[in-house]
């Protein structure tokens, strides 16, 4: 099932800035192994999807999965050979607007090998450079 939001306010948006460091979803809240995205980008929900399925089958079913990534935005595209002008493009996808430092996964309540595993599987299904980190441990 892809992920897309029920409803939306606009069917289009513009395009933005792919500019600054995450500072809002960059701390690991509720699992003990996260995958950091450490470059700009919009991720597809074909992408965040594909890397949701290679967590669960490598963990099994067991312990948690956080996805803390939605892709709440909608882009565009005119079609093949047309040519400019008569306005923008139907929606094509949706996608997650991603800035360095924004955590996209936690995985939680299974061994931290295992996590890190997972993490890893799931960090070649995503079209960018990202790094696993680790919660810290309190003594």
């Amino acid at each position: 099932m892809p992920l897309s939001p029920k409803r939306v306010i606009h069917r289009k948006v513009q395009r933005g800035r792919e500019k600054g460091f995450a500072t809002r979803t960059n701390t690991i809240d509720f699992g003990d192994v996260a995958i950091v995205a450490m470059e700009p980008v919009w991720l597809k929900a074909i992408h965040i999807e594909a890397a949701r399925v290679a967590i669960n089958r490598k963990l099994d079913r067991k312990g948690n999965v956080w996805i803390r990534v939605f892709p709440d935005k909608p882009i565009s595209k005119k079609p093949a050979e047309t040519r400019m002008g008569k306005g923008k493009g139907a929606p094509d996808f949706w996608a997650a607007v991603i800035k360095p430092g924004t955590i996209l996964f936690e995985i939680g309540g299974v061994d931290k090998d295992l996590a890190a595993d997972a993490a890893r599987l799931a960090q070649s299904k995503l079209p960018i450079k990202t790094k696993i980190a680790f919660r810290p441990t309190v003594d």
